[in-house]
């Protein structure tokens, strides 16, 4: 498993300034795992890392998971380009200890800790996450979350109606497009519809897709939920 290349502070800091919030759609995918639609991105960038975690480690951190009566099934992780896995690096955001910051174009979202590193996890990103960037805060957390499609997205799909708001939503579930976790995030007071989730499509890790907001896998989006607590200062570059 190589290292990736070192990218300086200054080189990093000096990343252009925010786009400015705009409305979502809902942050769900309505594809089906092969059949992930792909849509233009740029090229990530590369960080440099700390040792990157071994085989016998990748083994627990994306085993089948028991909780909150569901099963969830083992990652095929060696199908994913290891860069996007779960793993502590030398921060490079230069944000304070306990913010997470979304690198939006590079595909990772970190988790700043204490002594210059950062947990990194690998992210999907759907349409509406490169709607809003800027500033804000977790202001709730939820496990097992229903999926609710707003009135927009269930007029553009006729079939999403019984998923409507209206009709409470999706069941909690393994099927479920926000999967086991889902962080809401509030900017200014006021909800960007912008949601950090769990994912039951492991293979748009990496990825931009057909919809939703920031996806991580259901084995990540838990370990991150355990992690931070309401409040987390977020940061979202695009």
């Amino acid at each position: 498993m190589s290292f990736e290349k070192p990218l300086s502070r200054r080189s990093f800091l000096s990343f252009s300034a925010l786009t400015a919030a705009s409305a979502l759609a809902g942050c769900a995918s309505t594809s089906s795992a092969p059949g992930v639609q792909p849509v233009a991105f740029r090229v990530p960038r590369l960080f440099q890392t700390t040792p990157a975690p071994t085989d016998a480690e990748l083994e627990v951190m994306y085993g089948p998971i028991e909780d909150g009566g569901f099963l969830i099934p083992a990652v095929p992780y060696q199908q994913i380009d290891p860069r996007f896995y779960r793993q502590q690096v030398i921060d490079p955001t230069g944000q304070a200890s306990g913010t997470i910051v979304v690198d939006t174009p590079s595909r990772f979202l970190y988790l700043v800790q204490p002594g210059g590193t950062a947990m990194r996890y690998g992210v999907g990103i759907g349409r509406e996450g490169f709607a809003w960037s800027g500033n804000g805060v977790i202001q709730w957390k939820q496990k097992w979350p229903r999926w609710k499609p707003p009135n927009e997205m269930v007029a553009r799909q006729p079939e999403l109606t019984k998923y409507s708001i209206a009709n409470g939503g999706m069941e909690p579930g393994l099927k479920n497009p926000l999967g086991a976790r889902a962080l809401y995030i509030f900017s200014n007071g006021e909800d960007t519809l912008y949601r950090l989730h769990g994912n039951p499509e492991w293979r748009s890790i990496g990825k931009a897709v057909s919809s939703g907001c920031v996806r991580l896998l259901n084995q990540d989006i838990i370990d991150l939920y355990d992690r931070v607590p309401q409040k987390t200062p977020i940061v979202v570059w695009q």
